[in-house]
């Protein structure tokens, strides 16, 4: 049982120089436009195995990247929340009025979401649980989740299985041991065992490059 909210290293760095980067990140360059292009196309198959949702909580929305997909489904309610306040402020400005409109920003952590329990439809986290390396921190987010969703999760993490992840696992051997780490792969096996022990069971999994690229989406069904 922890004590007090949960605070990691990574989570105060994205102050508003940090949220503006962030913003332009998935912009930069035709590898990152296509692994844009390909985590809206795996989002949208989630959206409809999920049942196209109608009250969606995104968390953490960032920059609000997600959010014109979110809007595409006209009559969707979408909450975009964040641990950063810049993250919200960015998302905000940066995303098309239209879309904005459509959004009720929360401050809040994933550790302890300022949401009645059932609050949501869905809840939509996209990269977050690779920065999460402790297994009693995941299951907190997870238990968390699983309070305030009625009744879908759709959340990616990084799993082994692949090239991408054999890949990592031998260049992490040649680096210095003991320095600070914000990125992890997790067995398939491990993190899908922490999603049952939170309440929920495995719709669907979608990986971003077979056998290849460490992204995995699931579809989380409240039990």
């Amino acid at each position: 049982m922890m004590d007090g909210p949960i605070k990691l290293d990574f989570s105060e760095k994205y102050d508003d120089q940090h949220a503006q980067q962030y913003l332009r990140k998935h912009k930069d360059g035709l590898g990152r436009r296509l692994s844009h292009w390909r985590d809206e196309q795996l989002a949208r198959k989630a959206l409809a195995l999920a049942g196209d949702p109608g009250l969606i909580l995104d968390l953490p929305c960032g920059a609000g990247r997600f959010w014109p997909l979110l809007a595409e489904k006209t009559n969707r309610a979408i909450i975009g929340a964040d641990n950063s306040e810049s993250m919200l402020k960015v998302a905000m400005q940066a995303q098309p009025a239209a879309v904005v409109k459509r959004v009720q920003p929360l401050h809040t952590s994933a550790f302890d979401i300022a949401l009645p329990d059932n609050a949501v439809d869905n809840i939509f986290c996209m990269r977050l649980l690779h920065h999460i390396g402790e297994a009693e921190h995941r299951l907190a987010i997870l238990r968390e989740f699983e309070r305030v969703t009625r009744d879908s999760v759709i959340l990616s993490v990084w799993v082994d299985g692949n090239f991408k992840a054999w890949k990592r696992k031998r260049l992490e051997k040649t680096r210095e041991q003991g320095g600070y780490q914000n990125r992890f792969v997790l067995p398939a096996a491990t993190v899908e065992k922490e999603f049952e022990q939170a309440g929920f069971r495995i719709q669907e999994h979608l990986d971003f490059l077979p056998l290849y690229a460490m992204w995995r989406v699931y579809v989380l069904r409240k039990r």
